[in-house]
């Protein structure tokens, strides 16, 4: 498996977990048939909560672009130093994000967003140039 392959299969594995954090909050508030069911009122998640699902949904939007550009890399045979760093900036970026995320740190949230968008530029970079 080249490298590229196995930063966006460990990718994928991050986006399986992510939603972990804010289910068991919310079962922790809700108890485990609140969180299953629709309660008419149910009480408020708290703030890391909230920050932890949109940690989820980002890293949802930002996987499909980033197995694009991995994918077809890997179908025309490229595999440069670029796009491999670009596939490791990517993951690594996107773990940081979801920590200083969830844990409120904006400066550096907005930071780690940006490390892991140059990683997917990095790899479109070497595809189309």
């Amino acid at each position: 498996m080249s490298t590229e392959l196995l930063y966006l299969t460990l990718s994928a594995g991050l986006t399986l977990i992510l939603w972990l954090p804010y289910i068991l909050a919310r079962i922790g508030a809700q108890g485990m048939s609140g969180a299953m069911g629709y309660p008419e009122n149910p009480p408020a998640p708290p703030a890391w909560a909230k920050r932890s699902e949109r940690v989820h949904l980002n890293m949802v939007e930002n996987l499909a672009p980033f197995a694009v550009l991995v994918l077809v890399a890997h179908v025309l045979g490229i595999s440069t130093e670029m796009t491999v760093l670009g596939a490791i900036l990517f993951f690594w970026a996107r773990v940081a994000h979801a920590v200083v995320f969830t844990l409120g740190i904006p400066y550096l949230r907005t930071l780690t967003f940006f490390v892991s968008w140059v990683g997917m530029a990095l790899i479109f970079v070497e595809l189309v140039f």
